[in-house]
């Protein structure tokens, strides 16, 4: 006795009970699973259509998972792989730039805790940071512990 197929639509609704996807992530997940050329597109459409793909759902997940750990730099990266309006990544990348000096402070004292010691210390945890996708002008605030007035925009 063998299991009927999973629809197109099913594997994108088993995907989407996991996390948010944008609809570019499903595409790009679920093609090689498309028999019917433009099969594909009408699932997604009738899936927006009821708002189970929701690109505003997806920024605002991405977002409140990633920003406690990486910089704005790093979090667009990703927003813009997942093939977003690039107005609603702009706003968000512009909101996350206002906390960024906490969050890498934060990012900071959790890995180190302490001042370097010497300069091969210090450019470690800025490679670090930079590596999260912070700021130069941020990790250098952080790490060199420079004052917060003397960057001031």
């Amino acid at each position: 006795m063998s299991t009927a197929p999973i629809s197109l639509k099913g594997r994108a609704l088993r995907l989407l009970s996991g996390r948010e996807y944008s609809r570019l992530e499903l595409e790009r997940k679920l093609a090689r699973f498309e028999e019917v050329p433009g099969s594909l597109a009408k699932a997604l459409d009738e899936l927006t259509a009821k708002h189970f793909i929701d690109e505003q759902r997806v920024l605002a997940s991405v977002v409140h998972r990633r920003a406690a750990k990486l910089g704005a730099v790093r979090i667009q990266q990703e927003l813009q792989g997942k093939g977003l309006d690039p107005q609603a990544v702009a706003e968000a990348v512009s909101d996350l730039r206002a906390t960024e000096l906490a969050r890498a402070r934060e990012v900071w004292r959790k890995k180190f805790g302490e001042p370097a010691a010497d300069p091969k210390a210090r450019a470690s945890q800025m490679r670090f940071l930079a590596s999260r996708g912070f700021s130069g002008d941020v990790i250098r605030r952080v790490v060199v512990g420079a004052p917060d007035e003397a960057f001031e925009d």
